[in-house]
């Protein structure tokens, strides 16, 4: 493939995330003008947005890309499922065994409803899964044939930690945290979606990670936030510790929990391309 069909992908790749997530907001703008809750909005807004981008997706890999959709591959592993739970309630848990305090927003009962059905569908489960189908399915992809597998790993990442930045007013260390916590998660990910041979697994662990870190459930942050229904508000105002203005997923805490998932990840393909090689050379 062309370099600039993988530049002309890779930007429409990310443009369908952008119009996809406008489109979803739009129609649930629409839902709740003619009476429909927030929450429930919410909701719909999430199912829209993964529907768009999947269609989307699929006309710009069938038709500009002339790719299979399998591209954007649906298969599943139990293994990934458990490492998606594990990794954000260990390092969530880490954080609550620091000193801090809880701190309740007061929030009432459809303003819980309305913060988490946002934070469980949109935030978590439908960005997951659209950021995974452009920067680990399509962009990745792209990348690999066109290069190598190193390549397709280090700049879908560096891609999806800068986009973080848009629209932000972040101090320059800030930005650089930003990057550095972004490009690694992303290539733990990556590694992930290349372990499994699916964007679906590193889709998961996104997705579950966005809900149960930044799900309006439970914040933790220097200061109280009052879009969380409760924020563990930490002592520390240690740059390395709270993330700073990112958050908690920048943190030192998160990055080594990224890099030990890539780890773990990268120790599995060495062992299944061995084992490989192994019975090619049995007869």
């Amino acid at each position: 493939m062309k370099t600039n069909k993988v530049i002309i992908g890779s930007i429409v790749a990310i443009f369908v995330l952008i119009f996809s997530q406008i489109g979803a907001q739009l129609v649930a703008s629409a839902f709740h003008l003619a009476g429909i809750s927030i929450g429930v909005c919410n909701i719909i807004a999430g199912i829209f947005y993964i529907l768009l981008s999947y269609f989307l997706l699929n006309v710009l890999v069938s038709k500009f890309l002339k790719k299979d959709i399998r591209i954007l591959r649906i298969t599943v592993n139990v293994k990934w499922i458990i490492v998606a739970i594990a990794l954000p309630v260990i390092v969530k848990g880490i954080f609550l065994l620091l000193p801090g305090e809880f701190v309740s927003s007061g929030m009432d009962k459809n303003q819980i409803f309305t913060t988490l059905s946002s934070g469980i569908v949109f935030t978590g489960i439908a960005a997951g899964l659209v950021e995974e189908m452009v920067f680990r399915g399509v962009i990745m992809s792209l990348i690999r044939e066109r290069w190598n597998t190193k390549a397709a790993i280090l700049v879908p990442s560096v891609l999806f930690a800068s986009v973080h930045l848009i629209g932000m007013n972040f101090s320059t260390l800030s930005c650089i945290l930003v990057l550095v916590a972004g490009t690694m998660v992303g290539i733990m990910f990556s590694m992930i979606a290349i372990e499994s041979d699916s964007v679906w697994n590193s889709g998961i662990v996104h997705s579950i990670w966005n809900i149960i870190i930044i799900g309006g459930g439970l914040d933790i942050s220097e200061k109280a936030n009052e879009y969380s229904v409760m924020t563990y508000v930490l002592d520390s105002k240690s740059f390395a510790i709270t993330g700073g203005e990112f958050g908690i997923e920048a943190s030192v805490i998160a990055l080594i929990g990224y890099i030990v998932i890539a780890l773990i990840a990268f120790v599995m393909i060495k062992r299944r391309t061995r084992n490989s090689l192994n019975s090619s050379l049995t007869f």
